[in-house]
């Protein structure tokens, strides 16, 4: 048995995950940690970290790595995304997460991104059911079609809330030229998934990533966010879009008052769930089985393979 972590740094949140495995399998979960630290902020437009999102992002870094040593971690593995795929200057940060966590930032491809996120996901789900997997992140969102054991056919599309959200949303709430730039956005980047793969071929669909957990608490009424109750609850695309259009509705402020809501989610959910409601729209998505391991579970299952 191995004490092993994983560490994700995504374009709006980096987090972190503790855990013992054993025969390809978590056998037990010592941490599981979650900062939105927003650092694709800009990256879209300029192509360059913005100074203060770095510096929140290591900070952060700088915490998981004491609670890796505290917790006597044997081997870590970080993997970085779309906003460091993206920026020019990358190079700061792969030097900060050396010095800190003593280890190589793997910066993941598209397609790297799209099996790890799709093994995480279905990492629990019973039975080998043909699964599609939709993982909206900050900058990117991928779509995986698999037999439920592995990844088939993957495509990983240049959208994601943090980069809808600086694109088209700048008033307060959403204005409804805003919301129909976005949604124009979204549907343009969607004949891609069709070169790819084939959405109706799926028996379940699986989404993974805030957007998707946290627009099914907001539809569970939930008065605290709760994992358990997230975990493999589905929602069908009447609640979706319900919940897409009370959020459009919303000011930042009182989104951020909800008690589901993540600090530093507030501004950008609007732009996932929007887009989340495009996908089941345009793909005619019958329901979909939020998932609370993702990609973060995918990586710590491909490190424990590592010699």
């Amino acid at each position: 048995m191995a004490r092993l972590a994983a560490l994700d740094v995504g374009t709006n949140s980096t987090r972190l995950l503790v855990a013992d495995v054993e025969g390809g399998a978590v056998v037990a979960e010592h941490a599981r940690e979650m900062v939105i630290t927003r650092l694709g902020k800009g990256v879209d437009r300029s192509g360059r970290f913005d100074p203060a999102a770095l510096a929140r992002t290591l900070e952060v870094l700088a915490g998981y790595a004491e609670t890796c040593r505290r917790l006597g971690v044997e081997r870590r593995r970080l993997v970085a995304t779309s906003a460091t795929r993206d920026a020019a200057d990358r190079q700061a940060f792969l030097d900060g997460v050396r010095d800190l966590l003593g280890v190589e930032a793997e910066v993941l491809t598209g397609q790297a991104e799209a099996a790890a996120a799709y093994r995480g996901a279905t990492a629990g789900l019973q039975g080998d059911r043909p699964t599609l997997v939709v993982d909206i992140g900050g900058g990117s969102t991928e779509l995986i079609l698999g037999d439920g054991a592995a990844a088939k056919a993957m495509v990983s599309l240049d959208i994601g809330c943090v980069r809808l959200f600086e694109r088209h949303l700048h008033r307060d709430p959403p204005a409804p030229d805003e919301v129909a730039a976005l949604r124009a956005d979204v549907a343009g980047h969607l004949p891609r998934v069709a070169e790819a793969l084939d959405p109706a071929a799926a028996e379940q669909v699986v989404g993974v990533a805030g957007t998707v957990t946290t627009v099914t608490a907001i539809a569970l009424g939930l008065d605290a966010y709760d994992p358990r109750r997230i975990h493999h609850q589905a929602l069908d695309p009447a609640e979706i879009g319900a919940v897409a259009g009370k959020l459009a509705a919303m000011t930042v402020a009182e989104r951020a008052a909800m008690p589901v809501m993540a600090k530093g989610r507030e501004d950008v959910i609007v732009a996932g769930a929007l887009l989340l409601d495009e996908l089941v729209q345009r793909f005619q998505l019958r329901r979909v089985i939020a998932s609370e391991t993702d990609i973060l579970d995918g990586v710590l299952l491909g490190l424990a393979e590592r010699p």
